[in-house]
């Protein structure tokens, strides 16, 4: 979905900390790749299913950044507010958990890529026998959809199927997982019946997804907390006609990646500063990586033979 976040500074942010303190029912502090989160919320189906999503943390641990989730009949639908400094996030008025759980992961990001040379991806993250590839585009690609087929291979484990973290060591790119349990669409199970059980027993919301332990389908072995990166695929949406696979070289992968917004619409602070720091980060990780870009076809199966031939095929399996 897509939504307008406004900037705002710590002394409104203190207004709207008090102005809203009676209405706060449920406090509950998560791990987020060495994160403290802090979700301040009035929604108990939220605060559960946050819980589900995510790692769990001493509640005496002091949080690096905070969301609020509200209802309030004075604001507009979807107000969404970020004062930088303090690392607080106020969500008014927000009825799709997706959101909530992307912004926690970006409040999370902003600490990491300031503080800790550690950057935030968009996209999901696979590893076929060590080798690690990157799913990155932009929204309704398929990148989710994909990897979950992906998965059908034995050979296939997942790191992240929406949002992961990275490090880069050397001439190498570290991804790490970000979830303890993955957000996931009822229609996946359209694309790949396999997954209809899983479906089944989750507990869906409003907008037809779930919280699920996808270990329970694949086995624990198979939903890995980093790998190394060896691939990048930017997947686009369906154009009309037949899946078209394009590799890139580092510098246009580069250009695109960067004409993209890095393929990431939940970003909070855009300055000069931080587009500079991660164009490097980019930079380095299209280095280090094989990159192809991947038009979809008109079924996922089509686009799933394509991908399987870039993550397992070229190596001769």
């Amino acid at each position: 979905m897509s939504y307008t976040l406004s900037l705002i500074p710590v002394e409104e942010k203190e207004k709207l900390v008090e102005r809203y303190a009676d209405e706060i029912k449920y406090e509950v502090k998560s791990e987020i790749f060495g994160c403290c989160i802090k979700l301040l919320t009035d929604d108990k189906e939220t605060k559960e299913r946050w819980e589900e999503n995510f790692y769990f943390i001493s509640q005496n641990i002091r949080s690096h950044g905070r969301l609020y989730h509200l209802r309030d009949p004075m604001a507009p639908e979807d107000t969404l507010l970020y004062d930088p400094q303090s690392r607080t996030a106020f969500l008014i008025n927000v009825a799709y958990y997706g959101l909530v759980k992307s912004l926690a992961l970006s409040v999370a990001g902003d600490v990491l890529e300031e503080e800790h040379g550690t950057h935030s991806v968009h996209g999901a993250c696979i590893d076929a026998e060590g080798w690690g590839t990157a799913i990155l585009g932009e929204s309704g690609a398929g990148k989710t959809t994909q990897t979950y087929g992906l998965l059908l291979d034995s050979r296939v484990r997942v790191v992240s199927d929406d949002w992961f973290f990275a490090r880069v060591y050397g001439n190498d790119v570290f991804a790490y997982g970000s979830e303890k349990n993955f957000y996931i669409r009822a229609d996946l199970s359209g694309a790949w019946p396999e997954f209809e059980e899983l479906i089944g027993r989750a507990d869906l919301d409003a907008e037809e997804r779930g919280v699920v332990d996808l270990r329970s389908v694949v086995g624990k072995g198979r939903v890995l907390p980093m790998t190394t990166l060896r691939t990048a695929v930017f997947l686009r949406r369906h154009e009309g006609g037949p899946v078209r696979c394009v590799p890139l070289d580092p510098e246009e992968a580069l250009e695109v990646a960067s004409a993209s917004g890095y393929f990431n619409p939940h970003l909070l602070v855009r300055t000069p500063f931080r587009e500079e720091i991660r164009r490097r980060f980019f930079a380095s990780l299209l280095g280090a990586t094989r990159v192809f870009e991947v038009t979809a076809g008109p079924t996922p199966a089509e686009t799933q033979e394509v991908l399987r031939e870039i993550v397992l095929g070229w190596r001769g399996e």
